[in-house]
């Protein structure tokens, strides 16, 4: 039931939002969308594809760096790449499930703890939004008062008060585990190492090696998610001319209404609309633009993750006696 309604209830929220905004488009602004979509220019689209694809594969090598100083192991390029491409397939059905599952995969098949795997996903979870983080900083230098404007909303009072309150309740999280691994009691000691692993893990990235190239390759990440979107961008005529401010502010509202919903679904088009309608793009376009750039990046994903189902196993196979010997 609990599953159900994580499935169901972010799904449901980001339908409800999308019928509504479109439930006050006209006859003519449906003829303006169409004429917007039969007028892009699908092939910057196709290179936005190729983008995208390239940085979940950066995503995947990324990874590496924080996995192999914390188990000890350098696991296969194949298996953290379809890891990945399995937890965005499922992220798009229970939103922040897929991490756990890219955890359970790479743990199972590579043979590590799991625990130490996740904290390490938890670390990349950090990094990645630590540069969100600066992208809004980023829009509110270039387009302050459209931004703030448009952030406001997210950032009330009750927000601040509730993160600070997470913030102390994970701190008395962390030295209750260090207390507990001294703890007599059998149950508790395993409970309390378990996290301490995932945690080991996260911190793991204060202390690698190579954060140079972690570091780089974080800016690659980012830097590829705002060409995928500039690029489509490009593909109508009405937002060729847009400024960088506009783009990062663009970029922005679409980042934040995929936390809301599966993988932005229905929520992606109306922050993405919105967003731009701000910078003079007609309500059509907005529309027309965030549906393509939505639905093809969700489609590459899609097929990146049953790709990913299909070969896991396959490439994992353990050979048989008789092929062992041959």
């Amino acid at each position: 039931m609990k599953k159900t309604l994580q499935i169901l209830l972010p799904l449901a929220l980001g339908i409800g939002i999308l019928w509504w905004y479109i439930s006050g488009f006209t006859a003519d602004q449906w003829k303006s969308v169409k004429k917007a979509l039969h007028q892009a220019d699908y092939t910057l689209v196709i290179i936005s594809l190729f983008l995208g694809l390239l940085s979940h594969l950066i995503r995947a090598w990324r990874w590496k760096y924080l996995l192999i100083p914390i188990t000890g192991k350098t696991p296969r390029n194949i298996n953290l790449v379809l890891a990945v491409g399995i937890s965005y397939l499922i992220n798009l059905g229970i939103p922040r499930s897929g991490e756990v599952a890219r955890a359970g995969t790479l743990a199972k098949y590579e043979q590590l703890p799991f625990n130490k795997v996740m904290g390490t996903v938890i670390a990349e979870r950090v990094a990645d939004m630590i540069m969100l983080g600066l992208f809004v900083l980023l829009g509110f230098f270039l387009e302050m008062k459209k931004l703030s404007t448009f952030l406001k909303p997210y950032f009330s009072e009750q927000w601040i008060l509730g993160g600070g309150f997470l913030l102390l309740t994970g701190l008395a999280g962390i030295i209750s585990v260090f207390k507990a691994r001294q703890s007599n009691k059998q149950f508790v000691r395993k409970t309390a190492d378990f996290l301490h692993g995932i945690l080991q893990g996260a911190m793991n990235i204060f202390h690698m090696k190579h954060k140079s190239i972690f570091l780089l390759e974080t800016l690659l990440i980012w830097g590829l998610y705002l060409m995928m979107l500039q690029v489509v961008l490009l593909a109508f005529p009405e937002t060729l001319k847009l400024s960088f401010g506009a783009i990062i502010f663009t970029f922005v509202a679409g980042s934040l209404s995929i936390v809301v919903s599966n993988g932005g679904i229905g929520t992606y088009p109306v922050f993405v609309t919105s967003a731009l309608s701000l910078f003079g793009v007609p309500r059509s376009t907005g529309f027309a633009f965030s549906t393509v750039m939505w639905t093809s990046q969700t489609l590459l994903l899609i097929i990146m993750g049953i790709i990913s189902l299909i070969l896991l196993p396959v490439v994992n196979r353990k050979p048989s006696p008789a092929e062992a010997n041959t």
